[in-house]
């Protein structure tokens, strides 16, 4: 059956026009974990030349209900504002995509076919749907009636979706060196979420080698609240490159290893390059009460909540974790950004008999980095140079301690970094 939908295909175009096929890659991905797979399959053929010849993406997911089919295709019978609104509703969360994701193949091949498999009443059925580039608006849904094939490969279940693309417009080379790049910084934080749970992205038969952008990492961290025996299981990893729309996050997964739920750490976001997961496990999170206001809370006297001192508690050492992890990295930053001032000719000239003013200027940049690195984010080469300038008057004056209010009124610092300031600058005046 053919089915035309309420939005040319032009409009699709247009609207997922900010898609690239790296992005248009991970979507499918991201489709076969939303449908409850935890086995992804990319399977992939080039020619001498470096072309793709094939490109499949494969999960052991529940399969598209043909009877279901409308609400799994749901943007192809919205309008484009619709389905505009839709995206960017969607912008805040990286999973219930009900299917935008599926057309944007267009960014890299020419047509895309669907086989899937999937339980209805007790029965196995097959089926496909076909797309093409020269008409998104319009898809081609055959539920065939020959003897369903059980695709043993993926952990032996026997339901599950391949998406095979034809044409495909990318190479070998931009596989390799661009692609497959990006879906370790797009998925390393969800395999290793559920990596106990044996969750997978398996390429031409290799795993998805995420580990490659892990920097650091402290495991089997055990943070116990004595007064009611109440253990966290905490496993910190920074990250080499960004998370992308993730960010850093802290995770709180029960004692089956199931995740609960997740929430920006207070260093997300410090506009610095700290990439980092926080992955908390415990009993104390199988009945949780992550919506509880304050208020709640309190009339839920005996439930687990945020205002629970096990939380509390929680938290406060999570954060003197992060904070202590960050501090080096920071420094290690900061000496780095000197040089790059220096090769970028922001900082001032200064002559021999004024080392000791140099000195005490790059010092004093650093810190101001190291407490905050906002204070030097999204600058233009004269803006750099007019903050650095300031710095430096201020710091060869008889108002040196004005630099404080000044840093304070730009960003808001924590008390560790208040008093931190404050004690190096009164100690170098």
């Amino acid at each position: 059956m053919a089915n035309n939908v309420n939005i040319t295909s032009t409009g699709i175009k247009k609207v997922l026009r900010l898609y690239n096929e790296k992005q248009a890659l991970a979507e499918y991905i991201w489709n076969g974990f939303d449908a409850k797979a935890d086995t992804i399959l990319i399977d992939y053929t080039f020619n001498a030349l470096g072309s793709i010849e094939s490109l499949k993406v494969a999960d052991n997911g529940y399969g598209i209900n043909f009877s279901l089919l409308k609400d799994k295709f749901n943007p192809f019978y919205e309008s484009e504002k619709a389905l505009e609104q839709r995206i960017h509703l969607h912008k805040s969360t990286m999973h219930g995509k009900n299917g935008v994701g599926r057309l944007t193949f267009f960014t890299f091949a020419h047509a895309a076919e669907w086989n899937t498999t999937y339980e209805e009443k007790g029965l196995l059925k097959n089926g496909s749907i076909k797309v093409a580039v020269g008409a998104l608006n319009n898809y081609e849904a055959k539920l065939l009636n020959e003897d369903v094939k059980v695709n043993a490969a993926i952990k032996g279940k026997s339901t599950g979706t391949t998406v095979s693309f034809a044409e495909v417009q990318f190479s070998k080379e931009a596989m390799e060196s661009s692609i497959i790049p990006y879906l370790r910084a797009e998925f390393c934080w969800f395999l290793e979420l559920h990596k106990n749970r044996g969750f997978s992205i398996v390429i031409n038969g290799e795993p998805l080698a995420y580990q490659e952008n892990i920097i650091d990492q402290e495991d089997g961290l055990v943070f116990k609240y004595q007064e009611s025996n109440t253990t966290f299981k905490v496993k910190f990893i920074q990250w080499k490159e960004s998370l992308h729309k993730e960010l850093s996050k802290n995770y709180f997964v029960n004692h089956k290893g199931q995740e609960v739920y997740k929430d920006y750490t207070t260093l997300n976001k410090k506009a610095d390059e700290y990439y980092h997961s926080v992955f908390i496990e415990s009993e104390f999170f199988d009945e949780f009460d992550f919506s509880s206001t304050d208020y709640e809370a309190q009339v839920k006297l005996y439930a687990r909540t945020k205002s629970s001192l096990e939380y509390k508690f929680l938290i406060k050492n999570v954060n003197e974790l992060l904070r202590a992890k960050r501090k080096p990295f920071l420094k290690e930053f900061s000496n780095k950004l000197m040089e790059k001032y220096a090769m970028e000719g922001v900082l001032p000239q200064f002559n021999v008999a004024d080392e000791a003013q140099r000195r005490d200027l790059l010092e004093t940049l650093k810190l101001m980095y190291e407490l905050q690195p906002k204070l030097f984010s999204g600058l233009s080469i004269d803006q750099k140079k007019a903050f650095i300038r300031l710095t430096h008057v201020l710091l060869n004056s008889k108002e040196r301690g004005q630099l404080f209010s000044v840093i304070e009124g730009i960003v808001e610092l924590e008390a560790e970094e208040k008093e931190e300031l404050m004690n190096f600058l009164a100690f170098q005046d």
